[in-house]
């Protein structure tokens, strides 16, 4: 049968069949039942081979979300295979929220917990901040749950599907809020690289979009939580607002975009940058995305900034965002308040190809993280050298998976299973 690719086209899995479960049990048959390797398989938002296998593939999308909500706890729990923007609406109606959510609502709470996804915010931590407890079906077929506080569940949540198939995710939550968005244009580059934890830290989440070899950045994307204090105004670090001609994002229609213009509204129809009803992002792209520590953000920037006339050509868009401290082993932002830099390319591999190692090596000594579900090129030694718990964290999938049924190729290629 054939599988397809993910949600981009970027890989064509290999794997020769598909499990859809509609249900935990028939997961864990789907795991006891395989003669090989096993990995489980979200929303496809991935841009490489991480979630292929040569052997069997297992899809929880199709199991209900079942949330529930544990008032005096302030969490949530649901289904691995629930789409943010689902789980969000459900809150929303409910009177929760979450701390955050990424750019794309349609992405997988499983998916984007274990690849270490993010929003944006000085002090907001990534998705995967926010676990309190997985559940999970092991090599045996067993469920096993784990919870905060647990010895080693830091190396679990950001797992990469490295040990297990996560049928059940908990999420602290909270009341709900609301936020507005403004979008600025001109905001100098020197305004930015001076103080760019202020520009970063002039909202509850701020994105600044640009293609490098502009006079200005692009765009400035500050989304306010009404009540914090933090009223946006026109002038703002020499940047004016946005008008509405100039609406939207390079090759993205205005109208899949969530709402700007400074109009307060519930906090899931303004933190991702495109609705859930909509075409999410461009679809004909290549994405990657490197992670510094934010003390060093305007550093790497210039690194970057100065292979700009060759990097635009090839571009949709970059977005830098922030991403506070965690402790999780093979989080982007352990250990560290981050920048998060992102590419947003053309379809056009070949250029990406030549073009990313360039980026890597501007980043190196910055001690740049790649995303894991996104296009890179840095080899195991190198990945070893900027994730301080890497080598704990295999021993811990090592520990729990002996055999290697939830291992692949692409796992193993970066160090993180033997």
């Amino acid at each position: 049968m054939s599988i397809g690719a993910t949600w981009a086209g970027t890989h064509t899995f290999t794997a020769p069949e598909l499990v859809e479960a509609r249900s935990i049990p028939e997961v864990q048959e789907a795991v006891v039942g395989a003669d090989g390797p096993v990995r489980a398989l979200g929303t496809r938002h991935s841009f490489n081979d991480l979630a292929d296998s040569t052997g069997r593939l297992v899809t929880v999308t199709g199991i209900p979300a079942d949330a529930t909500v544990d008032e005096e706890a302030r969490t949530v729990t649901v289904g691995a295979g629930t789409r943010y923007g689902e789980l969000a609406v459900w809150l929303e109606s409910h009177g929760w929220a979450l701390h955050n959510m990424g750019s794309l609502p349609h992405i997988s709470v499983g998916g984007a917990v274990a690849t270490g996804t993010h929003g944006s915010g000085l002090t907001n931590g990534c998705l995967s901040d926010a676990v309190a407890a997985l559940t999970y079906v092991n090599a045996a077929g067993e469920l096993v749950e784990a919870r905060r506080g647990d010895e080693g569940f830091e190396g679990l949540v950001v797992g990469l599907g490295a040990y297990g198939i996560v049928v059940r995710v908990t999420l602290d939550i909270q009341p709900t809020y609301l936020v507005r968005q403004d979008v600025y244009r001109g905001l100098s580059w020197e305004a930015a690289l001076g103080d760019l934890s202020a520009i970063m830290g002039a909202g509850y989440s701020v994105s600044l979009f640009t293609l490098w070899d502009e006079p200005t950045i692009q765009q400035a994307w500050r989304k306010t939580r009404i009540g914090l204090g933090e009223d946006p105004q026109d002038g703002w670090q020499g940047a004016r607002f946005e008008t509405a001609a100039e609406a939207g994002l390079v090759d993205v229609p205005p109208a899949n975009l969530t709402v700007k213009g400074g109009v307060p509204g519930p906090w899931l129809e303004r933190l991702p940058h495109f609705r859930l009803d909509s075409t999410p992002s461009n679809g004909d792209e290549i994405q990657t995305e490197y992670f510094v520590a934010l003390a060093d953000g305007a550093e790497a920037l210039a690194a970057v900034k100065a292979l700009g006339h060759e990097i635009a050509p090839h571009l949709l868009v970059s977005e830098l965002r922030t991403v506070a401290a965690d402790g999780l082993w093979l989080s982007g932002a352990y250990g560290r308040d981050t920048l998060a830099i992102h590419f947003t390319w053309r379809n056009a591999p070949e250029a990406v190809a030549a073009l990313t190692p360039r980026i890597e090596a501007a980043l190196a000594p910055f001690g740049a993280r790649p995303h894991w579900g996104k296009v890179h090129t840095m080899t195991a030694d190198a990945v070893a050298a900027v994730t301080p718990r890497l080598a704990d964290a295999r021993a811990q999938f090592e520990t729990l998976d002996p055999a290697g049924r939830f291992a692949n190729a692409h796992l193993r290629r970066l160090g993180v299973r033997l």
